[in-house]
């Protein structure tokens, strides 16, 4: 079997998790269109993959209010040249990459918060990881979803979530919040979105040797933290091939595989029956 998508809008691409996953898929002869704050780290993306095979945008997803003219813009100037910014381009996304069939949501912040200490925690920093880690995924979602809708043929919306959705790690609490939201976002979006030409896939990742885990210990010791990326790209990777929807790699902190699986898999059971209640009240 082969990856099931063609050329990925693959979104927090700069570094970690979504940097590798990126090169991941174009060593499988993936197109990959890379989406990221951090110019330098985009042009040297494209340069390394080569025009034919990648292509990339500056954007802050946290931009809310420009994420519309993001999913038009970026599609309708020929982007795989010198990395543009959506702030300096208004041409569009899904007009000048129209072979664009999957939207791959990686992008995403962490940071302590301790509400012991009201007067210290910084309510800007933790409302801005809400809407980096979730809101904005929401944003494109919808600002994706006419496109995504209109093929003819399977396409696909891909997100990185976290163990931690589902068992709260107790001193990040925007991170586990934004991420229990997105897991549950995705849960209905997939139920909603069953009968169309869109699959939902989540990916459960436990904590992986990324630039995400500085917060904790610093750049040195922060990055050694976790399963390696290359190790988790790879098994992430195995399972999209397969289409799995819920893909849960390694284990949580002071829990098992199959403990976490036995978590996961009664909340779905629980979701059903709540779902077919609401049905059977005629919600559609």
């Amino acid at each position: 079997m082969s990856f099931p998508y063609k050329h990925v809008l693959l979104v927090g691409a700069t570094s970690g998790i979504g940097a590798s996953m990126a090169s991941r898929l174009i060593s499988s002869g993936v197109k990959v269109s890379a989406v990221g704050r951090r110019k330098e780290r985009l042009e040297e993306f494209v340069s390394k993959h080569g025009e034919d095979k990648a292509s990339s945008m500056v954007f802050d997803i946290a931009d809310l209010e420009a994420i519309p003219s993001f999913a038009e813009t970026y599609a309708h100037s020929p982007l795989s040249g010198p990395t543009k910014s959506i702030c300096a381009d208004k041409t569009s996304t899904i007009r000048s990459h129209p072979t664009i069939d999957c939207i791959f949501l990686n992008a995403g912040i962490q940071h302590r918060h301790d509400f012991t200490t009201p007067g210290k925690v910084d309510l800007t920093r933790f409302n801005r990881e809400m809407t980096t880690n979730f809101t904005s995924f929401v944003s494109l979602t919808h600002a994706f979803l006419p496109h995504l809708l209109s093929k003819s043929s399977h396409t696909g919306i891909i997100y990185t979530g976290s163990h931690i959705s589902l068992i709260p790690a107790f001193s990040l609490p925007a991170y586990s919040a934004s991420k229990a939201a997105l897991d549950a976002f995705v849960m209905c979006l997939r139920d909603q979105l069953a009968t169309t030409n869109i699959r939902v896939t989540n990916i459960s990742a436990p904590m992986v040797q990324t630039e995400l885990n500085d917060f904790e210990m610093g750049a040195e010791a922060g990055r050694k933290m976790g399963m390696p990326v290359e190790q988790f790209t790879e098994e992430a990777y195995r399972e999209l091939v397969n289409e799995v929807e819920n893909i849960v790699i390694g284990n949580v902190g002071g829990s098992s595989k199959e403990q976490f699986l036995e978590i996961a898999e009664k909340r779905q059971e629980a979701f059903e029956r709540l779902t077919l209640l609401m049905r059977s009240y005629g919600v559609r």
